[in-house]
């Protein structure tokens, strides 16, 4: 079985930005649907991923912790916006029509009240409130509040609506889709330009900064995410920022990207040796190589990610990787950089079309000395669909 991949001639169509009012109103349909088999009366949503999921609000400004910001997703009619007043002029452009705002900040009642009131006349004083509590979800606003909100709700009951939002965001729409392919095709594009863009005696901080330069200019908004490492023979980890090393004859460069296009991410990375690669880096690179199209292999619809992890953690294994304790192989991709489920020996999650995921074995082979490799794909009927440029099948020299 051979994974769909885009092609490398291909020009990149830019998608048009934001959502038509059908796919909010899809997903609101969805969720209402869902809500009413668990008996949940209305869905409070704090995080800048929910929020944005079923209004379409898109702003850098949740970057600043000052403000809390809210969305109530009632059983019956459309989502209710509950926002700092600086927010009104941008959620009014969204198909949100109920807006309610305060100013923000407030020393004694940031919203709080305001929030009892809408969320009262959803729910009555004795209905169920959702709001995701479990692992990969927060409560973004002070603890203190929601203990007041809490308390001047008093009977009205709060449940874990992690499975009802979960259930809606791991499957992606073929819109959604669209906006991640054409981050991963930037990127891919990027990564192509490799020879141009690092050389020996170049720093890891420039050479961070010549991809970053890059990978804005093939098209992506930014470059939010971006780690990886440099070392003689291999890199030691994959999540510190460069260091200032010079990059020398006989070193290996991994560089790690999440590239956001109107609000999804790419996330996979690309490893290139300098000069030269010795021979347990290159067999490294292979193992890890073929560990990915085990993964590829594997991805498809019915499997569990706990089969996709065995399928790529086998191939590691019986190549004498030293360890694996990294917690996981992969992981769901979207609106955050990184999304459910993770490939796990114990995560069951059924794999479905429409899913967007990640594939990424990575081994230790020497003292020290790592190999990782990621691609992105959707989960398709039948073979995946890669959204990155299949990487090489050798370990590039530069």
């Amino acid at each position: 079985m051979t994974a769909v991949s885009l092609s490398q001639s291909q020009s990149l169509n830019i998608p048009p930005r934001g959502f038509p009012e059908a796919e909010f109103a899809r997903r609101l349909t969805a969720a209402q649907r869902t809500m009413k088999a668990c008996k949940v009366d209305a869905l409070l949503l704090t995080s800048e991923e929910n929020i944005r999921y079923f209004s379409g609000f898109l702003t850098q400004f949740f970057q600043s912790p000052t403000r809390p910001w809210f969305l109530i997703v009632p059983k019956t009619g459309k989502p209710i916006a509950v926002i700092p007043t600086i927010g009104a002029v941008a959620m009014a452009q969204t198909w949100i029509e109920d807006i309610r705002t305060w100013a923000s900040p407030h020393p004694d009642d940031d919203g709080i009240s305001l929030l009892t009131q809408s969320l009262k006349k959803c729910v009555g004083g004795t209905g169920c409130i959702g709001l995701p509590m479990a692992a990969e979800t927060i409560l973004r606003m002070p603890l203190l509040d929601f203990q007041r909100l809490q308390d001047d709700l008093g009977t009205v009951e709060f449940v874990d609506a992690t499975l009802i939002v979960k259930s809606l965001r791991i499957i992606k729409s073929e819109l959604e889709i669209e906006k991640i392919a054409y981050a991963c095709a930037c990127v891919s594009n990027a990564f192509d330009l490799a020879a141009e863009i690092f050389h020996q005696g170049q720093s890891d901080v420039e050479a961070f900064r010549a991809f970053k330069i890059e990978c804005l200019k093939q098209g992506v908004d930014d470059v939010s995410y971006l780690v990886g490492g440099a070392g003689a023979g291999g890199y030691e980890d994959i999540i510190s920022p460069p260091s200032g090393r010079t990059l020398q004859s006989g070193d290996i460069l991994i560089l790690d990207t999440g590239c956001v296009f109107d609000g999804y991410f790419c996330d996979f990375d690309r490893n290139f040796a300098f000069g030269k690669s010795g021979d347990l880096a290159r067999r490294a690179y292979d193992t890890v190589y073929r560990a990915t199209q085990a993964g590829l292999e594997a991805a498809i619809p019915g499997a569990s990610c706990a089969e996709l992890y065995t399928a790529m953690q086998s191939v590691m294994s019986r190549a004498g990787a030293l360890d694996n304790d990294v917690g996981r192989l992969g992981h769901g991709l979207g609106m955050q950089l990184t999304e459910w489920p993770s490939h796990t020996e114990f995560d069951e999650t059924i794999l479905e079309p429409g899913m967007v995921i990640t594939l990424e074995p990575g081994m230790s082979f020497a003292p020290g000395k790592v190999m990782v490799h990621e691609e992105n794909i959707v989960i398709r009927d039948g073979p995946p669909q890669l959204l990155s440029r299949r990487a090489a099948p050798d370990l590039p020299v530069i």
